[in-house]
């Protein structure tokens, strides 16, 4: 069975899509849930991502899982590990394999857990945002709002 929470955040409606189980999405793009209710899992979802909005969580801790291919699987597990509050490049995500960067870089923009699965701290090489399937102007909010949370250099980005 398949559950929906909606919420409305600072970036817009988001959509938290879940199993029984595990969330398999959490997107911006407007979803038809004709049908689906809420279950504990998109409702506790949902409060963490009020909390995240609101500067109170920084790490999430529900269980997701989203279909893909075993080198998507890893490249989604990386981003797990990119600290709240700062960002990588392309080229030093992919360090570990730099002849797959473009396929890395495939992988990133297949995320469909947005947020929990922080593919929005990956920038270009130059400093400058690139590709975040909700937007550019998202990515950049994102990026503001955990530098503020942390407090961490500049208050405003400047791409």
């Amino acid at each position: 069975m398949n559950y929906a929470s909606v919420i409305a955040s600072p970036v817009g409606q988001i959509t938290v899509l879940a199993d029984d189980e595990f969330v398999y999405a959490i997107t911006f793009a407007e979803k038809d849930i004709t049908g689906l209710t809420e279950n504990p899992l998109t409702l506790k979802v949902a409060q963490q991502l009020t909390d995240y909005f609101n500067g109170k969580l920084q790490h999430f801790d529900f269980p997701m899982r989203q279909k893909g291919t075993a080198f998507q699987q890893g490249v989604w597990q990386n981003l797990l590990a990119i600290p709240y509050g700062e960002t990588t490049s392309y080229a030093k995500f992919s360090a570990h394999q730099p002849l797959a960067i473009r396929a890395i870089a495939a992988a990133n923009g297949k995320n469909n857990i947005a947020i929990a699965v922080p593919c929005h701290r990956v920038i270009g090489s130059n400093g400058k945002l690139v590709g975040y399937a909700g937007g550019l102007w998202r990515k950049q909010w994102l990026l503001q709002h955990e530098r503020e949370v942390t407090q961490q250099g500049q208050t405003e980005l400047k791409f």
